[in-house]
């Protein structure tokens, strides 16, 4: 078990930095590279779930679509779910691709704020990054490069109501496709 300040240093430690830094061999941090680098770092033997615990109470983790929704947008992300989404699923088969959905969450107790930017695969694997938040920063260029990988694999990426459209890095890969998931906030900022 981490202390808090264990706990704070990590995550300052993790702010703007990727696993490739540590000598990890990921491109984003996931659960294992961050068992890792806890392991190198403060000599605290945990394991994945222990870990994953973290990432969950830090706001990470599966979520349903409908939990990615504001109330208001709960009706519209469930049609999606039943009408656009199949079509996804197979266009990424078709690819031999993966499927992500992306978010922001803000962790709260950490001084400087920061800000989560995390992917969770149709298989429940989260990756995530670590930023100082700004006012309405737009998604990361990086961040959606570094989910296809250095083997450049063919990536659909359902973005959530974190970023309006207008705030999605441009000129991006053919291999990278990103998906809308319905929100308030985008139709107006759209």
């Amino acid at each position: 078990m981490l202390s808090r300040e264990q706990e704070l240093e990590l995550i300052d430690t993790l702010r703007g930095t990727h696993p490739d830094a540590f000598g990890l061999d990921e491109e984003l941090w996931t659960r294992q590279s961050l068992t890792a680098l806890i392991q190198n770092r403060f000599d605290v033997p945990l394991d994945a779930g222990a870990v994953g615990a973290y990432l969950r109470a830090w706001g990470l983790g599966p979520r349903e679509p409908r939990e990615r929704a504001c109330g208001l947008c709960v009706g519209a992300v469930e049609r999606w779910v039943r009408s656009e989404y199949p079509a996804i699923t197979r266009a990424a088969q078709e690819h031999l691709a993966e499927v992500y959905w992306i978010g922001r969450v803000r962790l709260r107790g950490t001084m400087p704020a920061a800000d989560v930017v995390s992917a969770v695969s149709s298989r429940g694997r989260v990756r995530f990054m670590i930023t100082t938040p700004n006012v309405d920063p737009p998604l990361p260029r990086e961040f959606v490069l570094r989910l296809s990988g250095e083997e450049q694999r063919t990536v659909h990426l359902i973005v959530d109501g974190s970023w309006a459209r207008n705030e999605w890095p441009r000129r991006l890969p053919r291999r990278i496709v990103l998906h809308p998931l319905p929100s308030c906030g985008r139709a107006v900022a759209a």
